[in-house]
């Protein structure tokens, strides 16, 4: 009887939604098992468990109309032409949120973070997302067919549960003043559903909170669902300001981006390409993982392998961010992105000041290069903000019998492109190239099929023609005028699909390599083996190594510096906040600190030294409390642009 009432019928209605909300969730484990090494079943169900609050919030935002619709304290409710609209406004609004779920059965393993309205956003202005979507739709056809599966269910479950054609309450002095207290009821059951309780000092729920339920940070894309990860990221409020220091006399003792050099060299006006590697993980590169398969692996980049040989680079090196557009403004601007990406955050039209427009100031031709579509993923748009002139992409190449189909021009003749386009200018120059090839879904030109390794992963004969073009770039390069003048930096945007345990810790997803190298032999071949570095540190960087003596705002730290590395650290962000100084990373939410490891002896982060260490621990929360609140800070003021005193 109560079910056949519209509330009873609600009720089931939305209880329907939330069991396939779970079913996906299921199915969101199921395809993505090797990320969460070490699940047991009792720890799996209390993520099923947990999830179930965040569904709540997810399944009463998706069905809000529907919900509207079916409490309204009239009696032409039980219509069958208003149960006709009623229904279709739950097929599609629910369809919508269970179709978001599937996308991240297969799309989480490329981000390791559940799909948010920021990634919506960053894809919906790309030009040829027809011609992607296609393309996922072809290669991922299955989760096709689990949508419409689950769809089916949906619909089922609909009709299991019909509304009564008369209502229950036949008197009508008695049928309204019931209906409207009962749409209280349901209007007050609707608010701490939302919030996510009742008491007065309950905050509503947000993406922060899944973290309290997991183990590792990756367990967080468990407890979530796609929707709700949307719901919550829609006009996401600006960051607030931080106090953990009382003074900035206290917060810049402690750290500081502002940086003023004082070099007593003459400026050095040498060449700068910067190389940005799409989805180049650590993993893939012999020289950083001698010690995998016994000794004998020797990955998939043997030109890369013979460059480092004659490089500078780095044991420990980190990523700043998760996607292509993290890496932009860490790599040309030395600004991190989190918890959010930065140019998709409130504060993307600050003033910065990136590396090429301070080496215009002294002269340089700055030209920023990527292979795909002219506006893809708005790398045109910062480029320009960090000082680029000059841009070329698809449009500027001329020659679309050389490109991919979906995303770009192929690596190969895109870098000779570059190459010759190099040679005509004048110098100094800086140049800075995103790569595109090693891009799902990992397709390298008809001449070079069967010619790379294919290995593990659909990836790894992709990295392998990428590393070939790199070496025909170089081959190129070294024969032009301005090669010995030049110094190359080569690095990744994010990491991609990886075999080994160490690549799937909570601190695996950024390890990318991070490599210098001057032909002219000025700097040393070497690689420093603790202290660490990540994207941010490129662009300061590469302006000491110039003797840059003027003012300048940078998060990160000269990577070359000879000082104690007790100064120096690194950070980014997964769900928690990782902190890494040497040979230790700190993992903290906020103010609540997590576990702290050395990841060098304790490859998998498996012997939490937290109890061990406390005084470790408490210095890197410091330093983070430090570098958080001046990330705040400066982005709330505005204040990422030096003046000289």
């Amino acid at each position: 009887m109560f079910c056949s009432t519209i509330y009873g019928s609600l009720l089931a209605r939305l209880l329907g939604v939330m069991l396939l909300f779970s079913v996906c969730r299921i199915l969101f484990f199921l395809f993505n098992t090797g990320l969460f090494p070490g699940m047991t079943v009792a720890h799996f169900l209390h993520l099923l468990w947990s999830g179930l609050r965040f569904d709540l919030v997810a399944v009463l935002y998706t069905n809000i109309v529907f919900i509207a619709g079916a409490i309204l304290p009239f009696r032409f409710r039980h219509h069958p032409i208003y149960q006709q609209a009623l229904k279709w406004v739950y097929y599609t609004t629910n369809s919508v949120a269970l179709a978001l779920n599937c996308l991240d059965l297969v799309y989480f393993r490329f981000t390791l973070r559940r799909t948010n309205w920021s990634v919506l956003q960053e894809f919906s202005g790309d030009r040829g997302n027809i011609a992607l979507i296609g393309r996922f739709v072809i290669d991922y056809w299955y989760l096709f067919a689990v949508f419409i599966g689950l769809v089916f269910l949906l619909v089922w479950l609909y009709r299991r549960f019909p509304v009564a054609r008369r209502p229950l309450i036949a008197n009508r002095w008695v049928y309204y003043p019931v209906c409207t207290a009962l749409m209280a009821a349901c209007m007050t059951l609707f608010v701490g559903g939302v919030r996510g309780g009742f008491r007065h000092s309950t905050r509503p729920i947000t993406i922060s909170n899944a973290a309290a339920c997991v183990n590792r940070p990756a367990e967080i894309g468990i407890v979530l669902s796609t929707a709700f990860s949307v719901y919550k990221t829609i006009g996401r409020t600006p960051y607030r300001k931080l106090a953990y220091f009382e003074s900035p006399e206290a917060l810049d003792s402690v750290y500081s981006p502002v940086r003023r050099p004082q070099s007593e060299t003459a400026f050095r006006r040498k060449n700068v390409v910067i190389i940005i590697v799409e989805s180049l993980s650590k993993e893939y590169i012999g020289t950083f993982n001698r010690e995998l398969d016994g000794g004998a692996y020797r990955g998939y980049t043997p030109f890369l392998d013979s460059l480092i040989a004659r490089s500078y680079t780095f044991a420990h090196s980190f990523g700043s961010g998760l996607k292509s557009i993290d890496a932009m403004p860490s790599v040309l601007a030395s600004i991190p992105s989190f918890p959010e990406p930065y140019v998709l955050s409130v504060y993307a039209n600050n003033t910065i000041k990136g590396l090429a427009a301070l080496l215009a100031d002294e002269g340089y031709d700055c030209s920023f290069f990527h292979g795909a579509p002219n506006g893809s993923m708005g790398f045109d748009a910062f480029a320009r903000m960090a000082g680029f002139r000059y841009y070329y992409g698809k449009n500027e190449y001329h020659n679309d019998a050389d490109f991919d189909g979906l995303w770009a021009i192929w690596d190969e003749p895109f870098l000779q492109f570059m190459a010759q386009t190099l040679n005509k200018k004048p110098e100094p120059f800086l140049c800075a190239v995103f790569t595109a090839t090693s891009h799902h879904p990992f397709l390298v030109p008809p001449a070079y099929r069967g010619a790379f390794p294919k290995g593990t992963e659909p990836i790894h004969a992709c990295i392998g023609y990428t590393d070939h073009a790199l070496r025909r770039f170089f081959d190129a390069a070294s024969q032009m005028p301005w090669f010995g003048n030049t110094v190359f930096v080569i690095t990744a945007d994010h990491t991609n699909q990886v075999s080994y345990p160490k690549s799937k810790t909570s601190i695996g997803p950024f390890l990318i390599p991070i490599i210098y190298y001057d032909p002219s032999g000025e700097l040393a071949p070497g690689v420093e083996p603790l202290r660490v570095t990540q994207q941010i540190d490129i662009m300061p960087t590469l302006l000491a190594y110039l003797h840059y003596d003027k003012p300048f705002f940078a998060f990160g730290f000269d990577a070359l510096a000879a000082e104690d590395g007790a100064t120096r650290f690194a950070i980014n962000y997964n769900g928690f906040y990782n902190v890494y100084r040497n040979n230790l990373v700190f993992q903290t939410r906020e103010d609540e600190p997590i576990a702290l490891y050395n990841y060098d002896e304790d490859a998998l982060l498996e012997t939490d030294l937290y109890p061990l260490r406390p005084a470790d621990a408490d210095t890197l929360q410091t330093l983070f409390r430090a570098f958080r609140q001046q990330y705040n800070q400066k982005l709330i003021d505005n204040a990422m642009v030096v003046t000289a005193p």
